[in-house]
């Protein structure tokens, strides 16, 4: 219920949800059961939705030094907690300290789940957006031309994910002063955006 009330933006409603729930799970399941993380991470998620980055922060740094201790640094549970750390840092003007989790949270996520797996490829994006923050215009748009190729090719041209890396990789461009292919770009991406959400009810 609650990642369906973020996913359709309602983060109030979503908040205060899984804040009673987390109450509920910290006193019958104690802070380090997976549940209890699970509905820690969706509180994080709205409070990042709402604004307020620096609990946001808080609570994500928790949820990745214990998943970290339980899990390993390398399960996906992890990798998950450590993208949404590097999401808060980036939110709140940390770009370096971002681009440093990412950068270790994409290494991990090819090792162990494969360079084309969905999480992977948003860490890769997550980096590269670092790395365009950063001044690093160069880097994020080779980063980014392999991620929207990937996801082309695994995802498919249309999937929402793919849309966002058509945007992401036209963002490298016009920082490279290739304004006219950004351009081009951004019309199919924006072409293909109206055909796929207009199929939504």
């Amino acid at each position: 219920a609650c990642f369906y009330l973020m996913a359709r933006g309602d983060a109030r409603t979503g908040h205060d949800l899984v804040s009673d729930l987390r109450q509920r799970w910290r006193e019958r399941l104690g802070d380090d059961h997976l549940d209890t993380l699970c509905v820690t991470n969706y509180l994080a998620w709205a409070m990042r939705n709402m604004g307020r980055y620096a609990e946001a922060r808080d609570l994500d740094q928790d949820t990745l030094d214990r998943t970290r201790r339980i899990l390993g640094a390398d399960h996906q549970s992890t990798l998950t907690s450590a993208s949404d750390l590097a999401t808060d840092l980036r939110e709140l003007g940390d770009v370096q300290g971002a681009r440093d989790l990412d950068r270790d949270t994409l290494e991990r996520s090819r090792r162990v789940l494969g360079d084309d797996h969905p999480d992977t490829l948003i860490s890769a994006s997550d980096l590269a957006n670092d790395l365009r923050a950063l001044g690093e215009a160069q880097a994020a748009r080779d980063l980014n031309q392999d991620t929207l190729d990937r996801k082309r090719r695994v995802l498919g041209e249309n999937h929402p994910s793919t849309l966002i890396s058509a945007i992401n990789f036209a963002n490298d461009l016009r920082a490279l002063g290739e304004v006219q292919a950004a351009r081009d770009l951004d019309q199919g991406t924006l072409e293909r955006a109206r055909r796929v959400f207009a199929q939504d009810p």
